[in-house]
């Protein structure tokens, strides 16, 4: 009987889990199973955010085999911190539409979904074509100024120049993503970064290395590559949103500004670019202060193993946010109760692939280090980077999960204020001094980060549990 029993679970299980990837049946997330709804949510967050980080791995891996490698892994490594401003928009921006969407969900109005949708969309195009001009025009400075070489700014200016110029790819593909997370359709967002990594996975040797006669662009063409995958993603993303999609589906008249709807956006999405913009600047100090304490060498090792932990770390990112989207559309149906216990049931499952992931970390990472770069120097920093970044985990999964529950409510504040104080009162004081006055240098850097994600998660789950969330209205 045991066996049958254990044979039937699996079955379910394994049934479950394809009908998360496929996406096609609907799903009430305010009635039911709530271990079914975190699953089926989950599922195709991770993987969409694992998708996500596939992009900076295989621009690292190509380019740390060119000849100039130590500088092209550098300019990877600190136009991704930049671009993290472009993410913080993203995220920001995806935070506010699916905690608007969802809400409107849980109420049964999948018209004022679509409509806040489509001007959260015109919202984020005007501001991100700004910040793509100023990133073309002063893309060497802007390497400058995160510690880089003279030498090193001047051979990775078109990478960024590129990657700036082409960034409302990176705005779409996060934003129309957040739309249908909101909704609860997590396996379409899933399924355009699958179609976006393939198609740079197949580009990115190509203009990289070349085929043929055809010599390749070296590190513009990794840029090139990555747009162009982005890009691809997005034009699947927009046939689901305006064609194909059964909950929701966007007009061309729900573009026309509605002044009132913007500012109500704003509000949300305001503390909630902010949130991001504060954690993303912090993360760009720490990486002037690794470039100035120990060099290029030292900035490439340092970028390496952010690029490796983000691997791992996003996927814990993707399942928290299941956490918003259950919060979302249970607040909407009025199931407050719900909400928390989604929150709590979710939490518990990151707890357990962040504690898998630290001793993955421990017993490998540092053996796939040679595998992204060829300079033993950067190896040994990267190595060195990893692991003490890693010890922390599983409170970055707490910390993530108790974020994404309050961004999803609407109270995009608290965490906001979280972030403020654990990283700049907190990590970044904390990493000058044991850099300079301890005489660390970079190591000094890496101890501050997981001391600093461990106090942001304690404060968050406090804050969680006061309810103050409970009352927002969006």
């Amino acid at each position: 009987m045991s066996s049958i029993y254990q044979k039937e679970k699996f079955t379910h299980y394994f049934k479950l889990i394809l009908q998360s990837l496929k996406g096609e049946a609907e799903f009430d997330y305010t009635k039911g199973n709530l271990n079914k709804a975190v699953i089926l949510l989950a599922i195709p967050m991770m993987l969409e955010m694992v998708l996500e980080s596939v992009f900076a791995l295989v621009d690292l891996y190509l380019v740390g085999h060119l000849e100039n490698s130590s500088f092209a892994v550098q300019t990877v490594g600190l136009t991704e911190s930049v671009l993290t401003i472009i993410y913080s928009l993203c995220i920001g921006l995806s935070m506010a539409v699916t905690a608007i969407v969802a809400r409107r969900i849980g109420e049964k109005n999948p018209e004022a979904a679509a409509k806040a949708g489509a001007q959260t969309l015109l919202i984020s195009f005007c501001i991100n074509l700004l910040l793509s001009i100023l990133g073309v025009i002063y893309a060497k400075e802007i390497l400058l100024l995160m510690g880089s070489s003279e030498a090193s700014a001047e051979y990775g200016k078109t990478f960024v120049q590129i990657m700036m110029g082409g960034s409302i790819s990176i705005v779409l593909l996060f934003l129309i993503n957040g739309i249908f997370r909101g909704t609860g359709n997590a396996a379409i967002a899933m399924k355009s970064l699958w179609i976006a990594n393939l198609c740079n996975i197949i580009l990115a040797p190509i203009f990289v290395m070349g085929i043929g006669n055809f010599e390749g662009w070296g590190l513009t063409g990794a840029a090139i590559a990555t747009t162009t995958g982005r890009s691809i993603g997005v034009i699947y993303q927009c046939y689901h949103l305006f064609f194909n999609s059964k909950s929701l589906q966007i007009k061309l008249h729900q573009f026309l500004p509605d002044w009132e709807q913007i500012r109500s956006i704003i509000k949300i999405a305001a503390p909630a670019v902010m949130q991001f913009v504060i954690a993303s600047c912090s993360w760009i100090v720490l990486a002037k202060l690794v470039a100035e304490s120990g060099g290029d060498e030292a900035s490439a090792g340092y970028q390496t193993a952010l690029r490796i932990m983000m691997f791992f770390m996003l996927p814990a990112w993707g399942l928290s946010n299941a956490a918003a989207t259950l919060v979302g559309q249970n607040m909407g149906a009025n199931q407050l109760e719900r909400a928390t216990k989604s929150v709590f049931l979710t939490a518990r499952f990151n707890v357990v692939y962040m504690s898998i992931i630290m001793i993955l970390t421990f017993l490998f990472a540092g053996n796939i280090m040679p595998y992204f770069t060829n300079d033993l120097e950067v190896v040994q920093v990267a190595k060195q980077a990893i692991f003490i970044m890693s010890c922390g985990y599983v409170f970055y999964g707490i910390g993530m999960v108790m974020v994404n529950a309050f961004n999803g409510s609407g109270d995009t504040w608290t965490p906001t204020w979280i972030n403020l104080f654990g990283f700049w009162f907190l990590q970044i004081p904390l990493a000058y001094v044991l850099a300079q006055y301890f005489d660390l240098d970079e190591m000094g850097v890496f101890l501050a980060i997981p001391i600093a994600e461990t106090a942001i998660s304690i404060a968050g789950i406090i804050l969680f549990r006061k309810g103050k969330w409970k009352k927002v209205k969006v």
